[in-house]
Formats: C-alpha cells, structure tokens, sequence
C-alpha cells in the first residue's frame, strides 16, 4: 500500500473529505456512515441535500452489506458489471444516513473498477459516500488537476491516478421490476442481456431518489446550444463535434475522428472545460447517435443546455 492510500483512508475515518479517481470520474468521498463527514461533501459542493450520494464499497460482498433486501438479480449484474461503471439501487440497511440518501429508503451502490478507488476502499474499510468532486452543477472532473482547480481548498487530499477511462458517470439501474435511472459507463442494451427489458423512463419521470437526475446539471459557464440554429450570431463560437471539424466556428474540439462512441464520452467532460476556458460567446455540441454510449452522452449535453435554458 502507497503512502498516500494510506494517508487517504486515514483521513475517511477521521471525517475528512478526499477525492479519489475511478473509471468514471474523480469522486468526493466521505466515511459513508458518519453523518457530520457526509455533510461536508454537500458544503463543499453546495449540492443540494434533496440530491441523494452513490456509496462505493471494494466488493459484491461489502454492497450486499448495505441493502436491507439484497435484489435477486444483483449476483448476475455483478458477475457481468462489478468492478465497473454501474450503480445499483435497492433498500437501504438501517446503518445508512438517511442524509446519505436524501431521506429515501433506498441506497445507490457501486463498486468501482479503478486499482487506485479499490485500494483505498479496501484500506479505509469503510463505505465511501462520493458524488463528483466538483461544485454542483459544473462539468465532471476527469483529471486531477480538474479537482484542485475547483475543489483544491475544500478536500484534505486529492489522488492522482490518471485521467478517468470511461469519463461519463455510472449507470443507475433500479430492480424489481429493472428500470434505467441514469445513463452512463455501461450502456442499456448491455444491462438488457443481463436482465431482459429494462423499462427507461421519460425525462419527467426520474425519481429523485436516484443521484446526478436533475434537470440541469454538467454545465458549462459558456452558454450551451444542441441546435445551431437556435445559437445566436456573432462573438466568438466554439463547437464540440462528434466525428468531424465544422466550419463557421473560431474553435472546434471533435471527440471522436473515428466516431467512437466510447472515445466520445472518455473524451466528453475534458473537451467541454477547455472550450469553456476559451471565453467564447456560444458553444454548440453536436448530437450523437443515442445508442451505446451515446445515451450517456446526450443526457449530460442536454442538462447541461438545461442550465443554460433555464
């Protein structure tokens, strides 16, 4: 064990904040059973407490802990899914904060894949409450020094382990009967393999009992259009673009030349904080295809066009 796992999972049970990487993005954690160390995760974020927290445990056995009616098909999901990017939702174990999960009786569960995440889950020995370790509302961190440039002076201590592979968050997935909650690393038509038809519903009709669902989220401070038509003429324009460079804008990120769904989305948070640290006057992102991984994407650039709509 690193000096500085060691050192993190000594600041989680003293209460402390510390922001760790996974395959999806950089997480704020906090000792998931200790309310005063939670509450700080919504301070320093300015979350909102309605927003309930993902709990991130090193193994099947550490999730199946926290649900009070384990669900039957939660062996299945993670024999195909665990370590990775998905997110369990299920009745909670009385030990749970309710300020851990905004006063639902249900906790999201996942275990990350990330060697770094593992490790200090299995040092701390404790479950780590851990939304996204940025203020509410902003773009996704995926590096470290995205923590630092946002966070730096609110976390005790922040691991470097690299940018994060999938960059999109976790799937949410509720059972009994199987529901998306949220779209993200693994995609609905691998969930469907595992579990049959999985019921995903209108935007209106997420529950807030499950984290990351508002309706504007993962925004950018540069104003967000998904159609160019509706973006105004004039100033400097920036475009995020799936397969391909556009003319008429002064700056162009394309996520991915080969138009890869899972390049787009590891690509996705990064390329929207540097055309937002452009001072551009717009910023317009090109659809892609909502199959796969395209989901995931297409639900974070509409909130975050939400933000700017709203």
């Amino acid at each position: 064990m690193s000096d500085a796992i060691r050192a993190a999972a000594d600041a989680l049970r003293r209460g402390e904040l510390v922001a760790f990487p996974t395959e999806t993005v950089y997480g704020l954690g906090a000792h998931a059973l200790d309310v005063d160390a939670v509450t700080k995760i919504f301070e320093a974020k300015g979350r909102p407490r309605f927003d309930p927290l993902i709990v991130h445990v090193p193994n099947l056995d550490a999730a199946r802990a926290l649900f009070a009616e384990p669900p039957a098909a939660l062996d299945r999901l993670a024999a195909e899914f665990w370590p990775g990017p998905l997110t369990v939702v299920a009745k909670k174990v009385a030990a749970i904060p309710d300020r851990v999960t905004a006063g639902h009786d249900t906790v999201a569960v996942r275990v990350p894949a990330h060697p770094m995440a593992k490790a200090l889950l299995e040092a701390a020995g404790v479950p780590v409450a851990a939304p996204s370790a940025n203020p509410f509302g902003a773009v996704s961190p995926t590096r470290a020094e995205h923590v630092v440039a946002q966070l730096g002076d609110r976390v005790s201590m922040v691991l470097d382990g690299g940018p994060c592979e999938v960059g999109v968050e976790s799937t949410i997935v509720a059972l009994d009967p199987p529901t998306l909650l949220r779209p993200g690393g693994i995609a609905l038509e691998s969930l469907e393999r595992v579990l049959g038809a999985v019921a995903v519903p209108g935007a209106e009709e997420y529950t807030t009992a499950s984290p990351g669902r508002l309706s504007k989220h993962y925004a950018t401070a540069t104003p967000l259009y998904l159609d160019p038509a509706e973006a105004p003429e004039g100033g400097r324009r920036g475009l995020l673009a799936f397969e391909q460079v556009s003319d008429g804008y002064d700056v162009v990120e394309v996520l991915s030349p080969s138009g890869d769904l899972a390049e787009a989305a590891q690509r996705l948070f990064a390329a929207m904080r540097r055309l937002d640290a452009l001072d551009l006057d717009v910023l317009v992102a090109e659809p892609v295809p909502e199959v796969g991984l395209g989901r995931a994407i297409m639900d974070r650039l509409r909130r975050a066009a939400a933000r700017r709509a709203g």
